[in-house]
């Protein structure tokens, strides 16, 4: 894969994230306006109760219409944080590389954030020091509905995408009670694969 675009998302899921890892050249999307219910927002985990959204509460203001994503600023009454924290400190504590990871991981859920795209491309830059990569990233200064020369993978923050890519099954913390899920946050894989998560994204066909 050569030049993508992509939205920055809360903590990515596999496939999104396998699509960074595998392109030449990353341009961040930030010039696009807010939408509800997206990747943008949430993220998905593996419980012993099975699939958990994790979704980040958003301050809305009523009556000034759309809003850029730029300008999109996160609800922080309560200490959403703590409990995105809780949540996956309880699903992935016995995960073979939980607390290989967890030091780094823990600051991002214990300091308040304002921004949401600034705290997305927090998550990607935990992400990419925790498997060694070095991306090459530029941002948009502007929005366009298309481009001629970069594979376009806004879609992918959609949160009612259709998933057409059949992933391969990797060992998960509570695959003997729910069977194998797919299409969760790259966390899932890292702290059940540990450094092995790299060459499992490295490989997988995206189709694209």
């Amino acid at each position: 894969m050569s030049n993508i675009i992509i939205s920055p998302t809360y903590f990515p899921d596999i496939i999104s994230f396998a699509a960074m890892v595998q392109a030449e050249s990353i341009t961040f999307e930030i010039s696009e306006n807010y939408q509800k219910q997206s990747y943008r927002t949430r993220m998905y985990i593996a419980t012993s109760n099975g699939l958990l959204l994790l979704n980040i509460p958003i301050l809305h203001n009523k009556g000034k219409g759309r809003k850029k994503i730029e300008d999109t600023l996160i609800e922080n009454s309560f200490l959403w944080q703590r409990q995105h924290w809780r949540s996956l400190v309880i699903a992935y504590r016995t995960s073979p590389f939980f607390e290989f990871y967890e030091d780094d991981i823990y600051p991002l859920f214990h300091k308040e954030h304002n921004s949401l795209l600034a705290f997305n491309l927090e998550t990607i830059k935990c992400l990419m020091g925790l498997l060694d990569l070095d991306f090459s990233i530029s941002y948009t200064e502007e929005y366009k509905e298309s481009y001629a020369h970069k594979i376009d993978l806004r879609f992918f923050a959609n949160g009612k995408r259709k998933n057409k890519i059949d992933l391969p099954q990797y060992r998960q913390v509570f695959e003997e009670k729910n069977g194998f899920i797919p299409y969760l946050t790259v966390l899932d894989l890292l702290f059940n694969l540990g450094p092995e998560a790299l060459t499992y994204l490295q490989k997988l066909d995206l189709k694209l």
